[in-house]
């Protein structure tokens, strides 16, 4: 994100990840404070397999971060936290961010590099 605004690109990858039930779940779940995967895959009700994938999509959008620790009884345990971020969204914000996208606007189609 640049002092003006996210790119185009970071834009859509951001509200990407914001764009399912389960992940606005997620995020206001590590609000409070960061949770392993099993202890957070029942606090939400979900499998752990269905929790990892949209933890991965959360943490490449840069809205969550994770750490490997070993529990008492030497176990890998992977802890889950939320990242903070505040995304503006309005029409300047939009229109500031549009020229960056990556992906050609119908009919520039070759015109980019």
């Amino acid at each position: 994100m640049t002092a003006t605004g996210p790119s185009g690109d970071e834009l859509l990858r951001l509200l990407g990840a914001l764009a399912n039930p389960h992940r606005l779940r997620i995020v206001a779940a590590l609000r409070a404070e960061r949770a392993y995967v099993s202890q957070l895959a029942r606090e939400l009700g979900i499998s752990r397999a269905l929790l990892q994938l949209h933890l991965r999509k959360l943490e490449a959008a840069g809205l969550v971060s994770a750490a490997l620790e070993l529990s008492e009884d030497g176990k890998a345990m992977k802890f889950y936290e939320v990242q903070p971020f505040l995304v503006q969204l309005s029409p300047d914000t939009i229109a500031a961010a549009a020229p960056t996208l990556s992906t050609p606007a119908p009919g520039e189609e070759g015109e980019r590099s």
